[in-house]
């Protein structure tokens, strides 16, 4: 007997909070265009800056929505994991979106210090608070559905930047109502992309691990193989893997020596069971396979892995 499948979860993360990433799309998307007008009327760069920020946004929830549909369709024969890891392809494209978007912005406002047109501080403030409000609604929107998905996570840390964003510009607005000093609009256009790219990192961080196929965050190999030696006919254990096929869907392997008593149909179907539960109940991990094998068996294979 060498596998013990239990099939993969119906649905994604992601998929599960399709609506409210509609719903911020179509927030953001509104807003985009209200920064574009203050901005072009006010002759903000950090406006424009915050506009293209959020369109980075809607283009990266897009990519998400898409990906979280993709991820619905069944595995094939060639795809026998089926599409899920399309989630994570999006949430790559969004990391990117981030940095390519941040890097504009800096380029921009370094030229801005050469030049210093007319700005209408008034027009700045009553944008940036009115992006301020979207924000803060959509940063509430998808609240509960973060901390599963990266692609909702990814959104959420957009969301939260163009916040800290719109409130960058309202201070740069009221320096620039208070003071005149027009270099404000830039210094803020700067600590909008500064405040991009750590956020871009760690998506881009998170992606990679996934990517690499390394264990998902909070797995312990080593704790998971004492549960398995405490399971009653195990003997050994070896060739473990723990990897993520995409957020929400963490999958476990390993080959699993049992005593020659356990050596028969009931005793070999009653370690699976026990395993099943354990990696269910204690890892949270719903797709398992286990390689059942006698001690001589070892003679037949070369340990590369864990």
């Amino acid at each position: 007997m060498n596998a013990h499948d239990h099939g993969l979860p119906q649905g994604t993360a992601t998929g599960k909070h399709r609506r409210k990433l509609v719903i911020v799309v179509a927030i953001t998307l509104t807003m985009v265009l209200v920064q574009i007008v203050g901005a072009l009327w006010s002759g903000s760069l950090a406006l424009l800056a915050d506009a293209g920020h959020m369109l980075s946004d809607a283009t990266g929830v897009s990519i998400a929505l898409l990906a979280s549909w993709i991820a619905t369709r069944p595995a094939t024969r060639r795809s026998t994991y089926g599409y899920q890891r399309a989630e994570v392809l999006a949430a790559l494209a969004n990391a990117i979106i981030l940095a390519v978007i941040a890097v504009v912005i800096l380029i921009e406002a370094l030229r801005r210090f050469n030049t210093s047109p007319d700005i209408r501080s008034d027009i700045m403030i009553i944008t940036a608070v009115v992006g301020a409000v979207a924000n803060l609604a959509c940063l509430l929107i998808l609240r509960g559905g973060q901390a599963e998905s990266l692609n909702l996570r990814g959104a959420y840390l957009e969301v939260l930047g163009d916040l800290l964003g719109s409130v960058a510009v309202i201070v740069a607005a009221v320096v620039i109502a208070t003071t005149g000093y027009l270099p404000a609009d830039a210094f803020a256009s700067i600590a909008i992309a500064l405040m991009i790219l750590p956020r871009a990192r760690s998506l881009l961080r998170d992606v990679i691990n996934v990517l690499l196929e390394s264990a998902p965050k909070g797995v312990d190999s080593e704790m998971i193989r004492s549960h398995i030696l405490g399971v009653h006919g195990v003997v050994d254990v070896h060739d473990i893997h723990a990897w993520t096929i995409t957020s929400g869907v963490p999958v476990f392997s390993a080959h699993v020596v049992v005593d020659e008593a356990t050596l028969n149909a009931d005793g070999m179907d009653r370690v699976l069971d026990r395993l099943t539960h354990c990696l269910r109940h204690h890892f949270d991990t719903q797709h398992c396979t286990f390689q059942i094998e006698p001690a001589e068996h070892a003679i037949h294979e070369s340990h590369q892995h864990a």
